[in-house]
């Protein structure tokens, strides 16, 4: 029987080597490796073309969210589950807005862990016990259908309002991201037009609601 191919990611070591720990008790995994943004976690995927993708949301440079709505648009094979410290509604909503097939906690067990994996796997879903999936699908319906602003930045410009968010400045985001610091300044204007936020501080607020950098 061909193994599970698993790329894992987690900004935080200890986690990362728990989460590594449970994996590795389940028959059938094999752990490609281990990334601790959603950057290392892209390049991995493409790297290895695994099956399946476990990754935290809030990460570094780029956060689980944007990894996942990547990983899935430009490798529609690999699966994504997010893992997670959240059990609201609306993190959860974000994480299949970006199209993961999968929510769990970080605190699961072996057993949930395992039957994730499998669902996910085979094609079908899963949300954590934890998460009810009428609760998710009734706060769906309340927000409506329409994208959001958020859906309608480019990957580019989401990227930039994460660095933002984060504090990088100007000059280290156009040296982090290999462009001009004019381009970062004309992608942070059009983002800024975009969600009509026309301040620092309001963007950063925006980026803590969407789940893009962690609640201080």
């Amino acid at each position: 029987m061909t193994s599970l191919k698993v790329v894992l990611a987690d900004d935080h070591t200890v986690v990362r080597a728990g989460i590594r720990a449970i994996l590795e008790r389940i028959a059938g995994i094999e752990i490609l490796g281990e990334a601790s943004n959603g950057r290392e976690a892209l390049a991995l995927v493409e790297q290895h073309q695994p099956h399946l993708l476990l990754t935290d949301i809030g990460m570094p440079e780029m956060n689980g969210l944007e990894a996942t709505s990547r990983v899935t648009k430009e490798f529609p094979n690999v699966r994504v589950i997010i893992l997670s410290m959240h059990a609201t509604e609306e993190y959860v909503w974000q994480a299949l807005r970006a199209g993961a097939a999968g929510y769990l906690l970080k605190d699961t067990d072996v057993k949930e862990l395992e039957l994730a994996i499998k669902s996910v796997a085979a094609g079908k879903s899963y949300l954590t016990s934890s998460v009810s999936q009428q609760k998710v699908e009734n706060y769906m319906q309340r927000l409506g259908a329409g994208a959001s602003p958020l859906d309608l930045l480019t990957p580019r410009q989401r990227e930039i309002l994460q660095l933002i968010a984060e504090g990088i400045t100007t000059k280290a985001i156009a040296s982090m991201l290999n462009i001009s610091v004019k381009t970062v300044e004309t992608h942070r204007s059009l983002l800024m037009d975009q969600l009509q936020i026309y301040d620092i501080p309001g963007l950063v607020r925006y980026a803590m609601r969407m789940g893009m950098v962690p609640l201080e």
